[in-house]
């Protein structure tokens, strides 16, 4: 099973403890988090269903591709890691 992880800025506003999953792609993923925690969906997705701009995924160490549809691959050994991502100027 993959693993998921939220970063510790996102646990401040919604627990979030790491744990396996069993999904094919990362909308699978998160709607499985999602089922276990409802609040957080409104951090993670915006109104239309696509990851926040001020957030970054990572599948196995590789930056998310699709951030509108979620249909980034996951494998049965993936780690799956959702951050707040870095800005400044």
């Amino acid at each position: 099973m993959a693993h998921i992880f939220f970063a510790a800025s996102i646990q401040r506003h919604v627990a979030t403890p790491e744990r396996e999953i069993d999904a094919r792609t990362l909308g699978e993923a998160l709607e499985a988090v999602f089922a276990a925690q409802p609040r957080l969906r409104g951090y993670i997705l915006d109104d239309q269903g696509a990851l926040r701009r001020h957030l970054a995924v990572f599948i196995d160490g590789r930056a998310v591709r699709d951030r509108q549809h979620l249909s980034d691959a996951i494998g049965e050994a993936s780690r799956v890691y959702v951050v707040q991502a870095l800005s400044g100027g």
